[in-house]
Formats: structure tokens, C-alpha cells, sequence
């Protein structure tokens, strides 16, 4: 395999924590393949994780409106982005392959990664007018991305019968909705379920199948998610009727017909 640029993005506080471990392994597997690898440890980095006016310097002019959409992308346009911004747009812009490692909190990224979406895939940079259109090969393809992510919960309990809802679905906002919107290709997600108590026979597991998601970062199939200008979608982003296969609903819309892709567990 050809040496590849991996940004690894880790958002626990525990230094300690099974999500330290997670990161570190990756960092150290994809450079002992020979990968070029680059970290951002958002809790370590202090990262900002709110986005407000002095994001797009603009701060004066009292009781002006601060439109979000339209101030990141003049900023991002005019290069006037904070340097913290700036510096982690440059490593996604660096990147083949993005890595997110994070505990799932409420069903979700924690805060601190949540902003880091949130200021970080500005107007201009990601979405926007001034960019390829969404749900395509647009301004990010070519890149690919991984979510590993930990569950205190029982893996069953995420199934397609399970009382939280499959993976696939509690993690399509950031696998959907923020890798392919910007037009990366996620891979089905890695999660290790029943995180709280890992046993050293099952962590020597989760251990060695990670290693192998990790191997096939630039060669697994990814989430087989429709293009919104591949014919499938009206002008409304609705899906045309009859597109999808029978019985299929919800999310699973979504993705072109073919074998299900669902997360792989981490034992």
C-alpha cells in the first residue's frame, strides 16, 4: 500500500481512558504501515468549542446580527479565520484519511467534537455556494473517514431489534451528515460496546480487529450513501419514488441498494 496522510482527531478528558489507548494505537498501527499520521487531542489542545462572533472578527459594531453561514464564509474566503481554525482546516485540506476516536455521550460526539464540526467546517470550507454542491463528490472527496467509538452499553442493545436504535443510525448525522455532506467516504463505523467493562482478553480483541479496520482504511468498501446529483433526488432533495428497494425506510433511503454495510464491533 501506498504511504497515505491520516489526521487522528481524539476528544476524551482522561489521558488514561480506553479512548487515549484507542488513539494511540491508531496513531502508532498507521505509522508502523508507513503512514504519515497528524493528531489533534482537542482536550488537550484546549479546544474552543463554541462558535461566536470573535470566530469571524466580528466583534464590532454593536448590535449587528451575526449571521453565521454568511460571516464563516467571508472569513474563510478572506483567510481571516482564527489561527486555531485555520490550523485544523489545514490538517482535514493535509489528510487522504480522517480518524475520529470519541465515547458516544447521549448519543452523540461529546461537546468539545461537536465544535470542533462546528467551527472547523465553515461556509466556503465545506458547504456552501462557493463550493461543490453537498451529498456528492464535493469540496472533501477523495478523502475517507473512520468513526471509532466507544459504548458503555451491551452491543445487542444497539441492534436491529436493540432498545438505543442500530449504530449506523445514532451515528448517521456525523456519518452522513457531515462526512458525505462534505463528500468524504465513511467507512462503517468501529465501536466497542460494553466499554466500561473490558476484560484484557476482550481488550487483546478489540485490540487486533481495530488493527485490521485500520488496514483497510484506504481499501474497504464505504457506506454505499446515494449523490445527490446521481439522478436519485428531485430538485426538492427528496428521493424519486420507486428509487429504493421494497421494505426499505428511514435512513436506509439513503443508501444506494446492495448488501447491508453495518458497524463492526470491536470484538
Amino acid at each position: 500500500m501506498n504511504a497515505k496522510k491520516v489526521l487522528v482527531v481524539s476528544a476524551h478528558p482522561e489521558p488514561l481512558s480506553l479512548n487515549a489507548v484507542l488513539a494511540d494505537f491508531a496513531v502508532g498501527h498507521l505509522r508502523a504501515a508507513g503512514h504519515e499520521v497528524r493528531v489533534s487531542d482537542l482536550y488537550a489542545m484546549k479546544w474552543k468549542a463554541t462558535v461566536d462572533a470573535d470566530d469571524y472578527d466580528e466583534g464590532s459594531g454593536a448590535g449587528s446580527r451575526l449571521r453565521v453561514m454568511a460571516a464563516s464564509q467571508e472569513a474563510t474566503l478572506g483567510g481571516r479565520l482564527t489561527p486555531d481554525v485555520a490550523a485544523e482546516q489545514e490538517k482535514v485540506r493535509w489528510a487522504d484519511a480522517v480518524v475520529l476516536q470519541f465515547p458516544l455521550w447521549w448519543f452523540s460526539a461529546p461537546a468539545i467534537l461537536k465544535g470542533w464540526f462546528d467551527r472547523v467546517f465553515t461556509a466556503g470550507f465545506a458547504y456552501g455556494p462557493a463550493v461543490p454542491p453537498p451529498y456528492s463528490e464535493g469540496v472533501l472527496a477523495g478523502r475517507r473517514a473512520l468513526v471509532s467509538v466507544t459504548a458503555g452499553a451491551r452491543e445487542t442493545s444497539f441492534s436491529d431489534r436493540g432498545i438505543h436504535g442500530e449504530m449506523a443510525d445514532v451515528l448517521y448525522p456525523i456519518q452522513h451528515g457531515l462526512f458525505w455532506f462534505t463528500g468524504m467516504a465513511p467507512l462503517p463505523p468501529f465501536a466497542v460496546c460494553g466499554a466500561n467493562e473490558l476484560s484484557e482478553e476482550r481488550f487483546a480483541a478489540v485490540r487486533e480487529a481495530y488493527a485490521a479496520r485500520l488496514d483497510g482504511l484506504f481499501t474497504d468498501e464505504a457506506v454505499p450513501f446515494r449523490s445527490l446529483v446521481g439522478g436519485d433526488y428531485d430538485h426538492d432533495m427528496r428521493l424519486l419514488p420507486g428509487v429504493e428497494e421494497p421494505g426499505v425506510g428511514g435512513f436506509g433511503l439513503h443508501r444506494r441498494p446492495g448488501p447491508a454495510l453495518v458497524p463492526v464491533p470491536g470484538a
